[in-house]
C-alpha cells in the first residue's frame, strides 16, 4: 500500500517528535558551540520544531510530485535525498537567525551535525524498526491513528 498524504504527515510528525526529540536531547550538549546548555537545547528544539512545521508543506509538495510517478511513491533513496532541500531551507533560516524562538543565529558547524543525525535516525527508523510495533501501518496508508 502506498502511504497517503495524511499517513505520511502523521508518520513524519510522530517520528520527528519521538526519534528526533531523543536524538536532539542527546546531541545538543555535544554540539561545537560556546553557549550555555539551556541555549543549546532551545536552539536545537526550535530547529526540530521548524522541521516539523515545514514538513507539512514538504509532504504536500512531494505528494504532488509523486502523482506523476507510475507507482505513486518515492523509491527509498529519494526519501533519504530529500535531506538536501529540507536541510538547505531550514539551515538558511537557522543560520541567519530567522526562525521564531531562536536565541540567535545558529552556527553552521552546529546545525549540520544536528540536522543530519536527526534526519538519518528518523529515516532509518521509518524504513526499519517502525514496521515492527506498527505491523498494520503499511496497510493503512502510513496512518498511525
Amino acid at each position: 500500500m502506498v502511504p497517503t498524504l495524511f499517513g505520511r504527515i502523521q508518520t513524519r510528525l510522530f517520528l520527528l517528535a519521538l526519534v528526533g526529540g531523543v536524538v536532539t536531547a542527546l546531541v545538543a550538549p555535544l554540539l561545537p558551540v560556546d553557549a550555555p546548555l539551556a541555549v543549546r537545547y532551545q536552539a536545537t528544539f526550535v530547529v526540530l520544531g521548524a522541521v516539523a512545521v515545514l514538513s507539512l508543506g514538504w509532504e504536500s509538495l512531494y505528494h504532488l510530485l509523486m502523482q506523476w510517478r507510475w507507482e505513486k511513491d518515492w523509491p527509498t533513496l529519494f526519501g533519504l535525498v530529500t535531506l538536501l532541500p529540507e536541510g538547505l531551507l531550514v539551515g538558511f533560516l537557522a543560520v541567519t537567525g530567522r526562525l521564531p524562538g531562536l536565541p540567535g543565529p545558529v552556527p553552521p558547524e552546529s546545525f549540520v551535525p544536528h540536522f543530519v543525525l536527526v534526519w538519518l535516525a528518523v529515516w532509518l527508523v521509518a524504513n526499519g524498526p517502525m514496521r515492527v510495533p506498527f505491523i498494520r501501518w503499511r496497510f493503512r496508508g502510513g496512518r498511525l491513528l
